[in-house]
């Protein structure tokens, strides 16, 4: 016996199979899925979750149907299945997939939470990045391939070693025996601000000082023109060119950048200081990095200094007095005219991507007014953005 079910969204058709594809109905199966698939231009998925057994009279169906959709792939089957196409040399010839370890998040310590995903502890030894977006696949596996990268030009990053599926999402499953984010560090020992500061700065260091082959990362240069593009219809003419102008300016640097360098994504495992998510991560100048971690710890807080203690679990002053830490520490002076000049530079980045942030997603006119005003008197008093 099997069932075929069928549903079609994004540009994508998945045909959902349950049951035993044998001698006796392969014929009737591929009937049905030719009635389905048959005229359809956009990417097909089978979705063997519930597949039982498939016979040889069954593959040839699955190779007839991609002889008609070149790019069709299988998803979620179990290990008997998955055995088959295996063993055939099917999993040679086509994206197939294994079907996701189950898990719940249900009770779980929430680490911490961006704009892609939620960070849970599921037990001493293990965290779980769950994706927001239940069609995370490829990014999950993309972020896979970016630790990877980063791990072996020697960052200390952790790197996924499973995906699990958690109801409709999907997460990437991390090996951090008993270890604890810098923001929880931060906030149980303020003591320890700049002396965590000066340990950041040393991740960032050996991030930065990795050299990259044009086009092996995405561009930061070339995101930051387009925040700044954005930006030039809502500030005066004159202040939007300059904004445009200095950004363009920026040298091409080849410098690897995480992209989202904060305190929650750095972790501390026994004497280790490891990096997280690194779905972010980029090739560019330095600056651009600045500007991120200059978001995080200050301008996310700029009008309502208790958002950053709600994102990051720590108070905004601190955060400060952190930012002012890792400032001085990475540039090695304590020469306040000179760091504010640093500062100013991301600042200006960061807040082109604040407002343009703002706009596009939220329904906040005072910050959009703060960020527009401090682009406005910043904008005509720096000579460039780099250092």
């Amino acid at each position: 016996m099997y069932k075929i079910k069928s549903k079609e969204d994004g540009g994508k058709l998945s045909i959902i199979i349950s049951g035993r594809i044998d001698s006796a109905n392969a014929a009737e199966a591929e009937a049905e899925i030719r009635k389905i698939s048959d005229g359809y231009s956009g990417k097909v998925v089978i979705d063997a979750a519930d597949l039982e057994y498939i016979s040889s009279a069954g593959l040839r169906v699955i190779l007839r149907l991609r002889k008609d959709h070149p790019d069709t792939s299988i998803i979620n089957c179990n290990s008997e299945v998955y055995e088959i196409f295996d063993m055939t040399g099917f999993t040679e010839m086509m994206d197939i997939a294994k079907a996701y370890r189950i898990i719940s998040v249900d009770g779980c310590e929430v680490i911490g939470e961006g704009a892609n995903g939620i960070v849970y502890r599921i037990d001493p030894d293990t965290i779980v990045k769950l994706y927001k977006n239940p069609d995370a696949l490829e990014e999950i596996h993309n972020e896979r391939e970016l630790a990877r990268k980063a791990f072996v030009m020697g960052i200390p990053t952790a790197i996924p070693y499973d995906v699990v599926q958690v109801g409709d999402c999907y997460g990437s499953v991390f090996e951090l025996l008993n270890a604890t984010s810098f923001a929880k560090l931060l906030a149980k020992h303020p003591e320890d601000t700049v002396k965590l500061a000066k340990e950041s700065v040393d991740i960032l260091k050996a991030m930065h000082s990795t050299n990259l082959t044009p086009g092996e990362l995405p561009d930061k240069k070339a995101e930051a023109i387009v925040w700044a593009e954005f930006c030039k219809p809502y500030l005066p003419e004159e202040i939007g060119d300059r904004l445009v102008r200095l950004v363009s300016e920026i040298p091409e640097r080849h410098n690897m950048l995480h992209g989202d360098f904060h305190v929650k994504n750095i972790m501390r495992q026994n004497d280790e200081n490891l990096l997280i998510d690194m779905d972010t991560l980029a090739m560019g100048h330095p600056v651009f990095e600045f500007s991120a971690t200059f978001l995080a710890y200050v301008g996310f807080g700029c009008i309502d200094h208790e958002s950053t203690t709600r994102f990051l679990g720590v108070p905004y002053q601190q955060m400060y007095t952190f930012w002012d830490a890792t400032l001085s520490s990475y540039f090695g002076t304590e020469d306040k005219d000179a760091l504010k000049e640093i500062e100013n530079k991301a600042a200006v980045i960061g807040y082109a991507r604040l407002l343009r942030r703002t706009i596009r997603r939220e329904n906040n006119p005072e910050l959009v007014e703060y960020c527009k005003k401090t682009l406005t008197e910043l904008v005509p008093v720096i000579d460039n953005l780099y250092f």
